[in-house]
């Protein structure tokens, strides 16, 4: 067994703790989006993966797994997102959370006018937040469960209450 690598886990989670106050201080304090912190990191993300391939659970620990798809989930470029969701998909069970593909395979769908898998994508914000579209809705929470997320309401709910902060965005 491949012994986890700590430097690596702790660079992508602190490329993703920087990532996740950026956009809490645009959701809470209206501060201006900075998308220079989603350039960089994806930039270091792509340099990582290509010398590493996906950031695996045995490779990096799970926290550093789930941050590296954080910040592909956030990366500006669609064909970066993409690359990652296919190496992702590629894994054997337990290397990757299911859930983390999940909302990269409906965020990839998204970005090509496709309608979503896993009801994981919304658009706007505050009160004008939506669901994007949904293949199939009457069957969403059955494939949520299938991946380990929570039931679609339960998500809908939650993304409501986090908007609802700041209403005139």
């Amino acid at each position: 067994m491949k012994t986890i690598n700590q430097s690596l886990a702790k660079e992508l989670e602190q490329m993703a703790k920087v990532d996740q106050a950026m956009r809490m201080n645009w959701i809470e304090k209206g501060t201006d989006w900075d998308a220079k912190i989603d350039n960089a990191n994806q930039k270091r993300l792509k340099q990582i993966v290509n010398e590493y391939g996906w950031l695996t659970i045995s490779l990096v620990g799970k926290e550093a797994s789930h941050a590296a798809w954080l910040i592909a989930q956030h990366a500006p470029s669609l064909k970066f997102m993409e690359k990652c969701l296919d190496l992702m998909e590629q894994l054997p069970p337990g290397e990757v959370n299911p859930g983390n593909i999940a909302f990269l395979k409906d965020r990839v769908l998204m970005f090509n006018g496709k309608p979503q898998i896993y009801g994981t994508q919304f658009q706007g914000f505050g009160k004008d937040i939506k669901v994007y579209n949904i293949q199939d809705p009457e069957h969403v929470d059955e494939r949520r469960a299938s991946v380990g997320l929570e039931t679609f309401a339960e998500n809908e709910a939650r993304l409501h209450k986090i908007n609802r902060a700041n209403k005139t965005k």
